[in-house]
């Protein structure tokens, strides 16, 4: 959620991101869009679904704040006539409320509680709706989910106080943004070689910078030095969850880096003027960066009279290796001025 005051402050423009299921999208969209076009019209919010090739995606939905509240008083009223429609083909006898899923940064939720929960306890005695902020954040962002169910009537009511909450406590920091992952992605090694293998939508992203991006003949600087043909195998190792190596085999592509190898930690240093193109706008580059190769990386704070911002980069020496190739790929990009990643 980004709060935006427009000039004289008198008209507050919100952006509020939704996670939905495919069936919910679908619902939302309609035939041939009509759906999601009368509801942008009628409403007067901005309405981007992002891309169709997850199980999950997110509705973002943009405009002053009367405009927010018409978009979702349409989206809540639709889910409830779907749960009419499917009733009426089930032998339940109660009707489920209306859910919907809000993303929101990690650093507002404390706001959204309260102290010993004492707002949301507010939020759900005034409204009647309920609602629940998940604990943990969503896969490699600062966000967490907060769940909203009961009549569309309460929900917006619900949608109305949380908004007035974020306003009042904007996000502290950079917000990395929750971005679901496709359920299968070709994966083009070097060479344009194409495998249509149902692996982490990282690997796309890998397999793109590998199109894309000039490579050296040994690509990573530092402890190892390895064949830009190989990155794809690299990221594949990067990606293992396994603690150890089962037995009997081995890691053929990359002698004595195992993916269950004990972790480490490599640190670097970067001019403070490159360093927002390694963050990227919203930290959008660095959660790429730590998706694809696994790793856990963090960027010190800028220190006073300092020219450079420290980097420590955290995980097994093939995750290591990955984080660095990226990061020299973005830094060179950056330099050359071809923006490729």
């Amino acid at each position: 959620m980004e709060p935006k005051v427009s000039e004289g402050g008198l008209n507050v423009t919100l952006t509020i991101r939704l996670l939905m299921h495919g069936k919910e999208v679908g619902s939302i969209i309609g035939k041939k869009g009509e759906t999601v076009k009368k509801m942008r019209e009628e409403s007067g919010a901005r309405i981007n679904i992002s891309e169709g090739n997850c199980p999950e995606r997110i509705v973002t939905i943009t405009g002053p704040t009367d405009a927010i509240f018409k978009a979702f008083a349409m989206i809540a009223y639709r889910f409830e006539e779907d749960i009419i429609n499917s009733m009426s083909n089930s032998t339940a006898t109660s009707k489920p409320p209306v859910t919907l899923r809000l993303v929101v940064p990690a650093s507002q939720c404390g706001s959204l509680i309260g102290k010993g929960g004492s707002k949301i306890k507010e939020i759900r005695e005034s409204t009647g709706a309920q609602v629940q902020v998940a604990g943990d954040m969503l896969p490699n962002s600062t966000e967490r989910a907060v769940t909203i169910s009961g009549t569309p009537d309460a929900i917006i009511q619900c949608v109305k106080q949380i908004c007035v909450v974020m306003l009042e406590s904007p996000p502290k920091g950079a917000t990395i943004p929750y971005r679901p992952k496709p359920a299968s992605a070709p994966v083009i090694f070097a060479g344009g070689q194409v495998r249509a293998d149902p692996l982490a939508a990282s690997t796309a992203n890998l397999s793109l910078l590998l199109q894309h991006q000039p490579l050296p003949a040994y690509a990573i600087q530092g402890q190892y030095a390895i064949p830009h043909p190989d990155l794809t195998k690299l990221h594949q190792l990067a990606m293992q969850q396994t603690p150890f190596t089962p037995l009997g085999q081995t890691t053929p592509a990359f002698p004595g880096m195992d993916a269950g190898a004990q972790a480490g930690a490599h640190e670097l240093s970067i001019p403070n003027d490159l360093i927002g193109c390694i963050i990227g706008r919203q930290g959008t580059k660095i959660n790429e960066i730590r998706q694809m190769s696994g790793a856990q990386i963090k960027i010190a704070s800028a220190t006073e009279g300092s020219a450079e911002r420290q980097i420590t980069i955290t995980g097994s020496p093939a995750n290591i290796s990955l984080a660095q190739y990226l990061i020299n790929a973005r830094l060179t990009s950056e330099v050359t001025g071809m923006g490729a990643l």
